[in-house]
């Protein structure tokens, strides 16, 4: 059987260095790839483009991924900007929610992961906490902390019990998206996971870093529903 062919959303950085170059990039942590590798999937970047042409880009792939990074702009959900929240990434911005709302319609297995994860509560009309306290000990290095998954959810169907994940995030979901339900939480009672139940599409967000550790089950949930619908 063909590997699944998953798209993963990437940063675009004003200046990236590498060799004796530096310049504007599209780029991705090697994590993603690899995870969706590891998973039985084949890895496709998409970078930041016309938002009008998402619907013809999840049209050629089995299942997407949005990829994590810098914080959502309040102005998507209605929000003054807090102090704390991040400078704008318009770009991506425009691109990931299209893409979101692209594969939505299509009816294409989606994983977003912490700011994709944030992004899909956000196009479904839903808001984010802007700062949280104690999910990030140390900046640039990446912790963990206990989720707990919600009986009954496709995220508890995935993995059962509670388990020690990569974090590294300090905005969150707040009052949840239309048709969103929380499959997960933090001992702090934050959201950890979210899905949307009832449909026939996986759709599944996760506020931690899949890629950053071992446990490979939610990509591969990912991968076996893009393998189906495929």
């Amino acid at each position: 059987m063909a590997r699944p062919l998953i798209g993963v959303s990437t940063y675009l950085e004003s200046g990236a260095r590498w060799g004796v170059w530096e310049l504007e990039a599209a780029l991705l942590p090697v994590g993603y790839p690899r995870l969706v590798q590891a998973a039985g999937g084949l890895a496709a970047m998409l970078p930041p483009d016309d938002p009008s042409y998402a619907a013809e880009t999840v049209a050629r792939l089995d299942g997407l991924v949005v990829a994590g990074g810098p914080d959502v702009d309040p102005s998507h959900y209605g929000a003054e900007r807090s102090p704390r929240t991040g400078p704008p990434a318009p770009e991506r911005d425009a691109w990931e929610l299209a893409l979101i709302r692209a594969a939505l319609a299509a009816g294409t297995p989606l994983l977003g992961i912490c700011r994709g994860m944030q992004l899909l509560n956000v196009a479904l009309g839903g808001t984010l906490v802007q700062h949280l306290h104690g999910h990030v000990t140390q900046v640039g290095v990446f912790g963990n902390h206990t989720v707990k998954p919600v009986p009954g959810t496709l995220y508890a169907d995935t993995v059962p019990e509670g388990n020690a994940v990569p974090t590294y995030h300090h905005q969150a979901v707040d009052r949840l998206g239309e048709g969103l339900v929380a499959s997960a939480h933090a001992a702090d009672g934050t959201v950890e996971a979210v899905e949307l139940p009832g449909r026939a599409a996986w759709v599944l967000g996760v506020q931690w870093h899949p890629e950053m550790g071992e446990d490979t089950r939610v990509m591969r949930a990912l991968i076996r529903s893009a393998g189906s619908a495929s």
